[in-house]
């Protein structure tokens, strides 16, 4: 079996100027989190019985914060202005899909794939906005830098009206227009139906757990820097995991930088 050792610094920018900034300094062994540096929190947290330990006596370490502090300054506040450049030259127009349910009837139309984050998606009915009926997912982060946004109207065109849903965004130079057609064959509302119902189910699991939403925040950055280690077979058959993270740096970051 193979086995690896990766360390992890991330910046993450939030708030309308990106004034929020949290570092986060990981310790993984096989993606399994040992050990986690977090400066909102202000301390390391364990997720072993030993790294437990090694928390507490780096937690208690006057030296080990201030090297955090600094670390911070140096990978984080240094570097806004570059940030904050980069933010305002990134966008990405928006992939638009208009679906529809039958139980209960409603049309979804989800914008995939968009940045920055900041969107709009009106329904209107034969040219005039809908307000009644209307219902929206948060703008959910793919994790990539992209995000997503669904709207539901429950409401069952009929025949000649025209429903549409609009697009505003950044990336758009006009709104982007997404007009309802009934005329798919049979098998494609089938795929759409399954579809939807995935999408609705999936939605609802996210949103009682494990979806982080900021709702004051218009921007929310994250810049990562790391090194997985060679695999090191021979040394860690002969060595449990808590002599591994025991014979780390102490510090956690010499082994990065």
């Amino acid at each position: 079996m193979i086995f690896f050792l990766q360390y992890s610094a991330c910046c993450s920018f939030k708030g309308p100027g990106l004034e929020e900034i949290e570092y986060n300094l990981v310790n993984r062994f096989n993606k399994k989190v040992l050990i986690e540096y977090n400066s909102t929190r202000g301390n390391w947290k364990g997720y072993t019985e030993f790294a437990i330990s090694v928390a507490k006596t780096w937690n208690a370490d006057p030296a080990n914060a201030i090297r955090r502090v600094f670390e911070k300054e140096l990978l984080c506040t240094d570097n806004i202005n570059f940030v904050k450049q980069t933010n305002g030259n990134l966008t990405a127009i928006p992939t638009v899909k208009l679906n529809s349910v039958k139980h209960p009837p409603m049309l979804v139309c989800s914008a995939y794939n968009f940045y920055p984050r900041q969107i709009q998606l009106t329904w209107l009915r034969n040219g005039q906005e809908v307000t009644s009926a209307v219902s929206f997912s948060e703008v959910m982060s793919d994790g990539d830098w992209y995000y997503q946004i669904h709207s539901y109207l429950k409401y069952t065109p009929n025949p000649g009206e025209k429903i549409t849903c609009m697009v505003e965004h950044l990336s758009l130079s006009e709104p982007m227009l997404q007009v309802w057609d009934p005329s798919l064959p049979a098998s494609e509302h089938i795929k759409i139906i399954v579809g939807t119902f995935l999408l609705i189910l999936g939605f609802v699991l996210m949103s009682t757990g494990f979806i982080y939403y900021k709702k004051k925040s218009v921007a929310h950055l994250t810049c990562c820097q790391g090194r997985v280690l060679i695999p090191v077979e021979d040394v860690l058959a002969a060595r449990p995991t808590s002599q591994l993270l025991e014979h780390t740096n102490h510090d956690g970051l010499n082994m990065m930088l």
